[in-house]
C-alpha cells in the first residue's frame, strides 16, 4: 500500500447549490415565492447572481428539479432548526434496573422501592430484576412474595406493563409511571 494516495470518502451534501445542481433545466422560484418557470440552470444561477443569492435545489426527485433562489446559509440554519424541534418532541423511554434477591430483607426493600419510585418519578419505565442463585429457584414463590410485596409498596404510582415471568435463572417484571 506504500505509494498509493489515501481517499476519504466525503459525504455529499443532501441539498445541491448553485454549480452542484446537475440537471440542465430546472423549475425555477424567485426570493418573493413567485414561479419563473421552467428555465435553463445558466439562466437561473444568472438570476440568482442577480439577487446575489444562491440557487438552491429543494426537490431534487422531480423532473425537472424545483429550484428556489435563497440565501442558503440562512435555508442551513432555519433547516437546523426545525431538525432540533423534531428531536426536542421525541420521546425518549429510558429503561432503569432494579436488582433483587429472593432472601431481600425488608429494610433493603425499602431502600430499593425509594430508588424505583425516584425512577418513576423522572418517567423512566423500571424493570425489576429478582435473581435466583444456586437452589433458590425452586422456591419462585418467594420471588412472587417478593413482587407483591413490592407492588404494593409502590401503591398507585406505577402500573404493570410486562408482568413477572421467568428469563433463565431470574425473574423479570416491567413497571412503568401512571
Amino acid at each position: 500500500m506504500k505509494g498509493r494516495p489515501r481517499t476519504t470518502a466525503v459525504a455529499e451534501p443532501k441539498v445541491r447549490v448553485n454549480q452542484k445542481i446537475r440537471a440542465a433545466k430546472v423549475r425555477a422560484i424567485s426570493p418573493e415565492g413567485e414561479q419563473l418557470g421552467i428555465i435553463d440552470l445558466v439562466e437561473a444561477l444568472q438570476k440568482a447572481e442577480e439577487y446575489a443569492l444562491d440557487l438552491v435545489e429543494v426537490a431534487p426527485n422531480v423532473d425537472p428539479p424545483v429550484c428556489k433562489i435563497m440565501d442558503y446559509g440562512k435555508y442551513r440554519y432555519e433547516e437546523s432548526k426545525k431538525e432540533h424541534e423534531r428531536k426536542k418532541k421525541q420521546a425518549t423511554v429510558v429503561l432503569k434496573e432494579v436488582k433483587l434477591r429472593p432472601k431481600t430483607e425488608s429494610h433493603d426493600l425499602e431502600h430499593k422501592v425509594r430508588n424505583v419510585m425516584a425512577f418513576l418519578k423522572e418517567n423512566c419505565k423500571v424493570k425489576v430484576t429478582i435473581m435466583f442463585r444456586g437452589r433458590e429457584i425452586t422456591h419462585p414463590e418467594q420471588a412472587r412474595v417478593l413482587i407483591d410485596r413490592l407492588l404494593e409498596m409502590v401503591g398507585d404510582s406505577a402500573m404493570v406493563e410486562q408482568p413477572a415471568k421467568f428469563e433463565g435463572r431470574s425473574m423479570t417484571m416491567v413497571i412503568g409511571p401512571k
